[in-house]
């Protein structure tokens, strides 16, 4: 690999003896991984269940290494069963220690790696916020939400200083993985080696220190504040913490990380865990709800055919007709919010139609309706294809060994597919 020669000499100078090492990382093969996702399935399920689940990433709880490819077409992918992550990548959540009924912001949250591990960790209890500025972005960051059944997170679109304004000293505990050079993106990513330079390392740190001072207004007193990055460049890292802490004092220091290549089996990462003094922590204005009473019976009729028993929340119903669960208090934040809580479905003004949302999020031993469909026929289901309903009319749900894959509708002995075209494979 053709390194740029400015990052050869930073890394020489920083390294020392250990850079020959380090430069023969990049003679090698990306370093690959998946995270089992928690909220369905213990990482001894997945490893059993997935052919493709090698040797544990020791510091991720359901992280293990893979040499597969194309695992996005796999049924257990389409299930949410799983996230492609770096190896790497996993080991800057778990020091942020998210607790079911906190408040957690995932601030730079795209595409939603971290979101899932925070998540998981928080079992669908509290306030979970991913934001992400970037629009397209965030769009991925809220299909994954979805994929993953993530039924307790906000996905909000705003800048974190717009925020910062609107919701002071909030949050529990605050994940910064920021937006950085890419150093660690080398190796999996060829684009970022030419990307590179010392212009933009500069623009990164600039970056970086507006979107921790605005995470440090966010925080609420004693809570946790977690900054992290993919590179490995100092003043984007250890450089940018001792800035940090020398313009807020109230914070201190509790642990770093720093991953290199050529020492763990991973791409590398950069991870510092911070505590702020304890202090206020402040209670904001809660979303307002926008109340429908036709769209919520049509919902609620719905729901008692389809349920064992129907989750808990509010339904909020947006101006496009879409219907979300709230299951707890979000906040109020003048931005553009892509999902809040369980999307439920839509309302038309005569009918109700459920969302896929609704059966991402659902665990099957709640559902009335469950196809059970085997692997060949999980191919077919994939595809859009119909097929034979072994239950009688109505709603419910394709599993595959026994997770959700999709909405189904059983009608004339045939059963109706409701799998987005969009994720079809095909």
């Amino acid at each position: 690999m053709n390194l740029p020669a400015e990052f050869s000499e930073r890394m020489q100078k920083r390294l020392g003896a250990a850079y020959p090492a380090f430069l023969r990382c990049y003679e090698q093969a990306p370093v690959k991984g998946v995270r089992a996702n928690l909220l369905k399935l213990t990482a001894e399920e997945f490893s059993a269940l997935a052919p493709f689940a090698g040797e544990r990433v020791a510091w991720a709880e359901g992280g293990f290494y893979t040499a597969a490819e194309g695992l996005g077409h796999t049924p257990a992918h389409h299930a949410g069963l799983f996230y492609v992550q770096e190896p790497s990548a996993m080991s800057a959540a778990p020091l942020v220690g998210a607790q079911p009924g906190e408040r957690v912001l995932d601030a730079c949250a795209a595409p939603g790696g971290k979101t899932g591990q925070l998540a998981a960790a928080m079992r669908g209890e509290g306030v979970l916020v991913a934001n992400e500025y970037v629009p397209d972005r965030a769009r991925i960051l809220s299909q994954n939400v979805e994929r993953l059944g993530i039924t307790n997170c906000a996905v909000v679109s705003t800048d974190l200083a717009s925020l910062a304004r609107a919701l002071p000293c909030y949050f529990d505990r605050v994940l910064v993985d920021a937006p950085c050079s890419g150093e660690g993106m080398f190796r999996k990513t060829p684009a970022a080696v030419t990307e590179w330079s010392v212009q933009n390392v500069e623009r990164c740190i600039a970056r970086q220190r507006d979107i921790l001072d605005a995470a440090a207004c966010l925080l609420a007193g004693g809570g946790t504040l977690v900054y992290s990055t993919c590179t490995f460049e100092e003043g984007e890292n250890e450089g940018q913490i001792s800035a940090f802490l020398a313009r807020h004092p109230e914070f201190t220091l509790e642990e770093t990380r720093l991953l290199l290549p050529h020492e763990v089996r991973g791409e590398g990462h950069f991870a510092a865990r911070l505590k702020k003094r304890a202090g206020e922590r402040r209670e904001a204005p809660r979303l307002s709800l926008r109340r429908d009473a036709a769209a919520e019976r049509a919902y609620e009729a719905f729901a008692r055919d389809f349920f064992l028993r129907p989750p808990a929340g509010e339904v909020t119903v947006t101006a496009q007709g879409r219907l979300f669960l709230l299951p707890c208090a979000f906040p109020a934040v003048n931005a553009k919010w892509l999902r809040t809580g369980l999307e439920l479905g839509s309302f038309d003004g005569r009918r109700f139609v459920p969302a896929h949302a609704l059966a991402a999020g659902a665990c099957t031993q709640n559902v009335r309706r469950v196809q059970a469909l085997s692997d060949d026929d999980c191919v077919r289901w994939l595809r859009g294809e119909t097929l034979p309903a072994a239950f009688e009319a109505g709603w419910g749900i394709a599993a595959w060994r026994g997770f959700p894959l999709s909405l189904a509708k059983a009608a004339g002995g045939v059963l109706k597919n409701h799998y987005p075209k969009g994720l079809r494979e095909p």
